[in-house]
């Protein structure tokens, strides 16, 4: 007998560490050895920045969504990456954004505030947005999903996935 899991053709979330609010920050991953999302703009409400920090080295990136520089991304984090971090955290947990991104805290240390300061610490430098792209549209494509009704049926798009077979 199949499980709800795998009779769904919707895929199963990790509930998030603590609630958080989607208007600051709506997308927010641990993927491609960085920590990566989408971060909505304080003053211009059609605009939104892709926001990077990779994983060990800390190297930062931010654009906007048609890659005009981060203003305040010079010489350091900017706001939305610090946004970024945060959300991070209520999405996934301190610790686990903190071992994901390769920070060592020391013994006591937790939370958002501790990792923004510990990867600050090591002077970051500026990366190549070259990722924002594909960022972009994956939380573009994150954004079509939660427009779809829900359903037991297949989505197309997602027939390249093999079938799984019920176990007697």
């Amino acid at each position: 007998m199949l499980s709800e899991f795998e009779r769904s053709s919707t895929a199963r979330v990790i509930p998030p560490a603590r609630p958080r609010k989607l208007a600051k920050v709506p997308f927010v991953e641990l993927a491609d050895g960085r920590l990566q999302g989408v971060v909505s703009s304080g003053s211009a409400i059609e605009r939104v920045y892709v926001s990077s920090v990779a994983a060990g080295t800390y190297a930062y990136a931010c654009s906007t969504n048609n890659n005009r520089p981060c203003g305040g991304a010079r010489g350091g984090f900017c706001n939305h990456i610090g946004a970024l971090i945060n959300e991070s955290v209520l999405q996934y947990g301190a610790e686990r954004v903190a071992r994901y991104l390769r920070v060592d805290l020391a013994d006591g240390e937790a939370g958002a505030l501790a990792i923004h300061h510990a990867m600050g610490a090591t002077r970051p430098s500026p990366a190549d947005s070259k990722a924002a792209a594909s960022v972009f549209s994956r939380f573009l494509r994150h954004l079509s999903y939660l427009e779809l009704a829900a359903t037991t049926a297949p989505l197309p798009e997602m027939q390249w996935f093999p079938p799984t077979r019920a176990v007697a």
